[in-house]
């Protein structure tokens, strides 16, 4: 028996963003949507969310900052469906979730928004 076999269905891996980071996903082995509408966002996580399926999801910032209900859904939820953001290629970093959250409110610092 595999050991991919004995752990179940492998962890989809998927990026979704940034047509200039797109390709360097797809060469690491992601599945990638470059510059995907909000829409076609939600319908992925919303098919990925129905599937049962176990994601390890990477989005770029704005689409981590969109009103995508799936999105916003999933990150709610945790569990199988793992999301972070990246940033702009020409950006710089801003790091928007949770964690990031709170550390800005215990060290004031921007540079965790």
């Amino acid at each position: 028996m595999s050991e991919t076999a004995a752990l179940g269905d492998p962890t989809l891996m998927l990026f979704l963003g940034d047509q200039a980071l797109a390709d360097g996903f797809r060469l690491i082995g992601f599945e990638t949507h470059p510059d995907p509408s909000p829409e076609e966002v939600d319908k992925r996580l919303r098919e990925l969310v129905r599937e049962r399926a176990r994601a390890f999801v990477i989005v770029d910032d704005d689409l981590m900052q969109a009103d995508i209900p799936a999105l916003q859904q999933v990150r709610r939820e945790g569990g199988r469906i793992v999301v972070i953001a990246v940033p702009k290629l020409q950006a710089d970093p801003q790091l928007h979730s949770d964690v990031a959250a709170r550390l800005s409110a215990m060290f004031g610092g921007s540079q965790f928004r």
